[in-house]
């Protein structure tokens, strides 16, 4: 379905972006991965989900709180592959504190990382798309926001309004774009196995001096209805429909996979 079509995914050397990236590669799409640790493990991953396509797949290593870099990523990628058709923003970061404790730095590395980085990569994708086509415009934007990007947590004040935040640029986006052929949406997941939920885990289970089992319960109990994490497949394959025919005139939604969580 995308076969000839370039995704960038921010943040996709694991968790959800590494997933959505594979989903967009088993549909032909080349890749352009960003993110920082390991690259070579899940570059391999990808190129292997998009084999049967031959899909090409390289990595930009910008750093999302700097606008220069990210401009310099989407240079890169026009430069690799001539434009950027499907963006999925999904780069993030969390720190947890009451507002009264919250480190202010940590307050910008989050709204920079988490908000201004979807802007960025946005404005600077948006040109090509609205220009594909015959000037008829085709293009995906993909919001990766959150549960809390339609309701609150106490102790996680900048991730909240990070979120929140990102629902309200997907609206934007959405309808400054309605009459084109480019979308955006937003996908809001629940708990999700990352990196970033298993840290918190860790500490939950060294706080209450419990095992793992115990506090991954707990953890969905609190929120998620149907105590089961969300996995990135489901997340990918969301992504997919969003790109597809039948997502033509799915506009400005914020997509809930929460197992209920917002239901409640």
């Amino acid at each position: 379905m995308l076969k000839g079509k370039t995704a960038l995914v921010t943040g996709s050397t694991s968790g959800i972006g590494l997933g959505i990236a594979k989903a967009l590669a088993a549909q032909g799409a080349n890749i352009v991965m960003n993110g920082f640790g390991d690259v070579d493990a899940p570059k391999a991953e990808i190129v292997a989900a998009g084999a049967s396509y031959g899909v090409k797949v390289v990595h930009h290593k910008a750093d999302m709180s700097k606008p220069s870099e990210i401009a310099d990523m989407m240079a890169y990628a026009a430069a690799e592959f001539g434009q950027v058709d499907v963006l999925v923003n999904n780069a993030g970061i969390q720190h947890v504190a009451r507002i009264e404790n919250f480190p202010v730095d940590k307050w910008d590395a989050i709204i920079a990382i988490n908000l201004s980085s979807a802007f960025h990569a946005t404005r600077l994708a948006l040109p090509a798309m609205q220009a594909a086509n015959g000037g008829k415009g085709w293009g995906r934007i993909i919001n990766v926001a959150s549960a809390h990007g339609l309701v609150a947590s106490a102790e996680k004040s900048a991730y909240v309004a990070s979120k929140h935040a990102i629902v309200g640029l997907t609206k934007v986006t959405a309808l400054e774009n309605a009459k084109s052929g480019v979308t955006c949406n937003a996908i809001c997941p629940g708990w999700v196995l990352t990196p970033l939920v298993q840290k918190q885990l860790d500490d939950r289970a060294k706080a209450g001096n419990m095992t793992m089992e115990a506090a991954t319960t707990q953890l969905l109990s609190e929120k998620e209805p149907s105590l089961q994490f969300t996995t990135p497949e489901e997340l990918g394959a969301l992504a997919v429909f969003f790109c597809s025919p039948a997502g033509n005139n799915v506009r400005g939604v914020a997509w809930n996979m929460d197992g209920g969580w917002v239901a409640q």
